[in-house]
């Protein structure tokens, strides 16, 4: 996992956007003011590292965030506390599979000490393949003991179960075969 420190810019560009605009508008299970935060400095972080313009979207955005060796990623960000493990796992809202993306890029944020953690990524087959779906009102049970109830059917995938991202260089092929770097 690579861990990327947020700078100034990022932060202040995001706030501005989150202030802005309200990409919460599917009417069903939308993120928080919060929540799209996170998910904003997520996209603008990667934007960043990748030197691509930064998050310009006012509402849906065809369900991929940046093009990326020929493929729509869609990048999906959690905020948490604490840095993540290789058994943490991401969350996909189930509805999202439809969109027109190829590739999850799942990172989480570290709120308090505003970095972001790239966990990995995986291509939408591999996803279906490899994640658990939780229907809307199960109970799930994080790794530190605490429970949440989830607001729609929800997929859930391990970082362990994820094509690694360990520097810059990994980044950049995100989409690219994997067996082509062997």
């Amino acid at each position: 996992m690579l861990n990327l420190k947020l700078n100034k810019e990022i932060v202040l560009k995001s706030i501005k956007h989150n202030q802005e605009t309200n990409l919460g508008k599917r009417g069903y299970a939308d993120g928080s003011q919060e929540e799209q935060l996170v998910g904003i400095l997520g996209e603008n972080t990667i934007c960043n590292a990748l030197d691509l313009p930064f998050m310009n979207s006012e509402g849906y955005d065809g369900g991929f965030d940046i093009k990326l060796n020929g493929k729509n990623v869609d990048i999906k960000t959690m905020g948490r506390t604490v840095y993540p493990q290789l058994n943490y796992v991401n969350n996909l809202v189930a509805m999202q599979l439809k969109n027109n993306s190829d590739i999850y890029l799942f990172c989480s944020y570290h709120k308090h000490n505003h970095e972001l953690t790239l966990c990995g990524w995986i291509d939408k087959e591999n996803f279906k393949k490899k994640a658990k779906l939780y229907k809307e009102g199960d109970i799930r049970y994080r790794y530190d003991g605490t429970t949440f109830k989830t607001k729609s059917d929800l997929y859930e995938i391990k970082n362990r179960l994820l094509n690694p991202i360990n520097n810059i260089k990994d980044l950049k092929q995100v989409g690219l075969p994997l067996n082509q770097f062997i």
